[in-house]
């Protein structure tokens, strides 16, 4: 009896949508079919270039498949031509003309995707006293002269000395081939970019205008997430923050998670340096695009500062984070890093340019929660705070003026919108924020790029041009708490049926059910509901974030913290009603819990504009105690604990004064037929 093989596995990062198709499916029809946010205009003829991918070869344990190299069709005459006459990016294809032909992983380059990406983690406002490590000096320079035989660096440096009491500075070959016609052509006045990283520490010369250059210089915040890449452009003169932008990190399609990542590292010889080529291409187009949206010379960016966790950390750098995925989760260093922007390959800014990297706290904590730490300073606070930046990586710190402790927490990427059946990034159409009328069991929702609610006047009008898509991190974290606020979904998590919950918006799904959020069928567009697949996978990534932060009260000996502040893209979209009904966090008074922004980006713009700040936390990260979550036998108790919504044996008084939550139960034992969904009386 012959066996029938299934169709090929097609999987788009970072979407995370998957499907089954016929060998022969175009990638394009594939992404249509499924939902996945690949663009195209010319009708799949192969001539306008939207629709271009880049296919994965390897091993891919997250999704559990091993792509061949010829998982597609072959590079055909289209393909060529289009290459031929506008050029293509090696490795990429068009999705128009790659077919399927095995299990294969598609990742939808920011530049292919439909729907633009919308900076989450945007600049807050902040107050910081200006005193960055690379600045303008205009000088006149002496002219050579025969009897007194001295090279101009020589000359350049002595008049630096004279004019602004400044010690000798280095220059690499680039500046040097570029001071002598930059001295003769502003006629023995130059202005230099002097970097000086330390106070009193050696200079380095960057860069080198002839005359007067009015300019002046920028640098780059960057806060480098294991699914979003967030860059602020700024002036460093005053500080300002000239532009803002971000993109989903490329190396998602290596895996969604960090540990993911370590994997493909360990089981593809070269996949490090894979990943490391990636992420540098897509800093440098994230780069160039700021550099165009400010109209400046990229000549000017003359400074670049990274926040990243440590496995980020390793692949920025090219190192092999294999160490980091095995105890001791030994970091290569966790130094403070001053490197030449050319030495990360970051060649859409000044080449010249310097790169500061904060230190990492441990294996697992990064240089991101170090600028968490720089931007909320908890070692000054007279109350205990608990302190959340929620990412696919949650960096968690808790203390006082007495003791701080961090620990990361692996929460996945479902708070970023991934593994979510109708998931997508953050853009124009994406749901961001749900509200279920616990009576009706209606939805109303408001989706990015609209003030307007879905049941407001002109919502069908001002969303035309979008749709609406799908759903972000953002509201998949309302959804869910807003269903168990209105009695579909019961403590366990579990939604209950339509005869349970008295709403025909249970649909029934295989054993479980779904409940339908958003049906635009009508007119073309997607079904969006929230599965139980998706309440597992908030539940898992909301159960590792409190255990986490329990973790951090146990080792300090408390129950209860004083004060939380939410931290990330989170922080800055979610309402603290909403995760504290989820149990992301543990229970505190409602009023007590605010929203820092990008905390780990701000901490990025203090130490890009202030050299003392830079000092600063390379001192306070050495007196925070690291908590490895990944070795403490009580991490796995609090998370089991806290799979519960919001938790199954912690009380939440202050959130009880605020949410009245449905006693309802959904399991075998329920009663049927009970729309409230209220547990049966025993009798």
């Amino acid at each position: 009896m012959t066996e029938t093989r299934p169709d090929p596995l097609v999987i788009f990062t970072p979407s995370g949508k998957r499907g089954r198709f016929p060998v022969g499916t175009p990638i394009l029809t594939a992404a249509r079919q499924l939902g996945v946010d690949l663009d195209s205009v010319c009708g799949g003829r192969g001539i306008c270039s939207k629709c271009q991918i880049t296919p994965g070869v390897g091993d891919f344990p997250k999704h559990g498949v091993t792509v061949a190299a010829d998982a597609l069709s072959p590079w055909n005459a289209v393909e060529q031509r289009y290459k031929d006459i506008r050029g293509l990016i090696d490795g990429r294809r068009l999705g128009c003309q790659a077919k399927v032909a095995g299990d294969i992983v598609v990742d939808v380059p920011p530049e292919s995707q439909v729907h633009r990406q919308v900076v989450r983690k945007a600049a807050t406002a902040r107050a910081i006293e200006m005193d960055p490590a690379t600045r303008l000096y205009c000088v006149a320079v002496q002219e050579p002269d025969m009897h007194e035989p001295t090279g101009d660096l020589e000359r350049l440096n002595r008049a630096l000395a004279e004019t602004f009491d400044l010690p000798p500075a280095q220059a690499d070959l680039q500046v040097l081939a570029r001071l002598q016609p930059a001295l003769r052509k502003g006629d023995w006045t130059v202005t230099v970019a002097l970097s000086t990283p330390r106070e009193g520490g050696p200079s380095k010369i960057v860069e080198v205008w002839p005359g007067f250059h009015e300019g002046g210089l920028h640098g780059l915040a960057i806060d480098l997430g294991s699914t979003t890449i967030a860059a602020h452009l700024t002036d460093l003169a005053d500080g300002r923050v000239l532009a803002s932008s971000g993109l989903m990190n490329p190396q998602i399609r290596f895996g969604e998670d960090l540990m993911s990542r370590v994997s493909y590292a360990m089981m593809n010889p070269g996949g490090d340096a894979e990943m490391t080529r990636a992420v540098r291409a897509a800093l440098n187009t994230l780069i160039g695009e700021l550099a165009t949206e400010a109209g400046i010379d990229a000549r000017t960016i003359v400074e670049a500062v990274f926040v990243c966790n440590p496995v980020m950390h390793h692949l920025l750098l090219g190192i092999d984070p294999v160490e980091l995925g095995q105890a001791p989760f030994a970091l290569a260093t966790s130094s403070a890093l001053d490197l030449a922007a050319a030495a990360l390959d970051l060649t859409a800014m000044n080449p010249g340019g310097q790169v500061y990297i904060l230190p990492c706290i441990a294996g697992h904590v990064g240089a991101d929660a170090a600028a968490v730490a720089l931007s909320e300073e908890p070692d000054k606070s007279d109350d205990l705070v608990l302190i959340v930046d929620v990412g696919t990586n949650a960096e968690i710190l808790l203390g006082n003026r007495s003791r701080v402790l961090a620990c990361s927490s692996p929460t996945g990427p479902a708070f970023e919108g991934a593994q979510i059946s109708s998931g997508q990034r953050a853009a124009p159409g994406a749901i961001e924020r749900v509200e279920i009328d616990p009576e009706t069991k209606e939805p109303r929702f408001r989706v990015i790029g609209c003030e307007l609610w879905s049941d407001d006047p002109g919502f069908a009008e001002a969303t035309a041009a979008t749709g609406v898509t799908g759903i972000c991190g953002s509201g998949i974290i309302e959804a869910v708490a807003e269903m168990r606020m209105a009695g579909l979904m019961d403590p366990s998590g579990l939604i209950g049926s339509g005869e349970q919950t008295g709403t025909p918006r249970s649909l029934p799904e295989g054993r479980t059910h779904a409940y339908l959020l958003h049906d635009g069928s009508a007119t073309g567009g997607p079904v969006i509901t929230v599965t139980q697949g998706d309440v597992r996978a908030i539940q898992l990534a909301k159960s590792a974030l409190y255990a986490g932060a329990r973790l951090l009260m146990d080792e300090i000996g408390v129950d209860a913290v004083d004060r939380v502040v939410l931290a990330g893209a989170f922080g800055a979209h979610i309402s603290p009603k909403h995760a504290m009904v989820l149990g992301m966090i543990p229970d505190a008074p409602l009023d007590r819990v605010t929203s820092a922004g990008n905390a780990a980006g701000t901490g990025a713009r203090i130490a890009l504009c202030n050299r003392a700040a830079r000092r600063r936390i390379e001192a306070g990260v050495r007196a925070i105690t690291k908590v490895e979550t990944a070795i403490e036998p009580r991490f796995q108790e609090h998370f089991v604990a806290a799979n519960a919504i919001p938790h199954a044996t912690a009380p939440f008084p202050n959130l009880a004064q605020a949410v009245s939550l449905p006693q309802v139960g959904f399991g075998a034992g329920a009663a049927r037929g009970d729309a409230g969904g209220r547990r049966r009386r025993r009798g």
